[in-house]
């Protein structure tokens, strides 16, 4: 969807933003219900009308892409320029890589261990690939654009590192250590990431408009501010739970309020990264390249998975224990991330002069 996305606008043009804003909005609303529905299932325990629900939505998205097709289809793209046999050659290829995989796939789902450290390995290859072909790249202008993107994507790990926490060790906390009674009504522990999606939902259109907005009014919203900005809102998300612990009552448990303010928090810092980041690859990437480097846009979010799971083993271990005896663990861990997160927000921060400089066009002399 991105990639197709990427294809309808040119570089400079300045809607391209705010088309990626409302797409993340929309993909979001497909979210919320299938949060829902999980989270309805979760509490039943019927897990095969789960994987049933799950299948028939993926048929139907399937049927409609079948039949709008025309809308669809490729705009512009390289392989649009290449002759029959080539173009049946590479779609035989890539039907091949995609039977291929399956077994791949099945056989890393056995092997987590082995998966996790193929990941990051594949991960760091992929990086110094992109950084040897940046270095060899001409003209000098599409060059420094990709040295930005590089830049851009180490900052982005590392939000994607502690937002990938929420499935993960996060969900864990909000299972055993919030409360998860609100207004006599039992949340689903899955309903509580609904909260993340209603934000976006809501708030892609409104950041769209707001970001125009302020523009027209002379403000400076670019990219490398709007990254910053997100990591301290990654920041300010894992920050706020501590203060829920230190305020939580006599049994430990902690207020559903903190919880909403955290993922709230971090619901903003998602809508500064991840549209403004698929944004970003039309407009830095050459066009021969932005498959590929949108490709590798989304190796960070698997790479910052692998590194989530890691971080989300330091958690305290809630069987048989209780919240009064693992609140301690989780305060000190999420100050951790927090603090690392507004760091690296400060970094970038410092950053922002040379990445503009990067990504502006160098200008013409007469």
């Amino acid at each position: 969807i991105n990639m197709m996305l990427t294809q309808r606008f040119a570089p400079e043009d300045n809607r391209r933003e705010s088309a990626f804003l409302w797409n993340y909005a929309g993909m979001n609303l497909g979210f919320f219900i299938g949060f829902t529905g999980a989270g309805y299932f979760q509490l039943t325990e019927h897990y095969q009308a789960l994987f049933l629900f799950a299948t028939v939505g993926n048929a139907l998205a399937i049927i409609i892409s079948l039949l709008r097709w025309k809308i669809l289809a490729d705009i512009n793209t390289p392989l649009l320029h290449v002759s029959k046999s080539q173009f049946r050659l590479r779609m035989l290829v890539g039907l091949a890589i995609l039977v291929v995989l399956v077994p791949v796939i099945r056989l890393m789902l056995t092997h987590a261990d082995f998966t996790g450290s193929f990941v990051i390995a594949l991960g760091v290859v992929i990086f110094l690939l992109l950084c040897l072909t940046t270095l060899r790249h001409r003209p000098r202008e599409e060059q420094r654009r990709m040295a930005a993107y590089l830049i851009l994507a180490l900052g982005s790990l590392v939000f994607w590192m502690l937002y990938q926490l929420a499935p993960m060790g996060l969900m864990l906390f909000v299972e055993h250590n919030i409360n998860l009674n609100v207004y006599g009504i039992h949340v689903a522990p899955q309903w509580v990431q609904n909260i993340n999606t209603l934000v976006i939902v809501i708030g892609g259109p409104l950041l769209a408009l707001g970001f125009r907005n302020l523009r027209e009014r002379g403000w400076r919203i670019d990219i490398p501010l709007q990254f910053a900005s997100s990591l301290f809102c990654i920041g300010l998300g894992m920050l706020v739970l501590p203060l829920g612990i230190m305020l939580s009552g006599g049994d430990g448990m902690v207020a559903f309020k903190w919880i909403v303010i955290s993922y709230l928090f971090q619901s903003i810092g998602e809508l500064l990264i991840s549209p403004i980041g698929y944004a970003m690859i039309g407009k830095l990437a050459p066009a021969r390249y932005q498959g590929v480097m949108m490709g590798c846009w989304m190796m960070v979010t698997g790479v910052a998975s692998v590194l989530a799971g890691y971080v989300s083993g330091w958690m305290p271990d809630n069987s048989g224990s209780t919240p009064l005896l693992t609140n301690p663990g989780y305060s000190h861990i999420f100050s951790l991330l927090g603090w690392g997160a507004a760091l690296i927000g400060v970094v970038m921060l410092c950053l922002m002069p040379l990445l503009r400089k990067l990504i502006q066009p160098a200008p013409v002399r007469p």
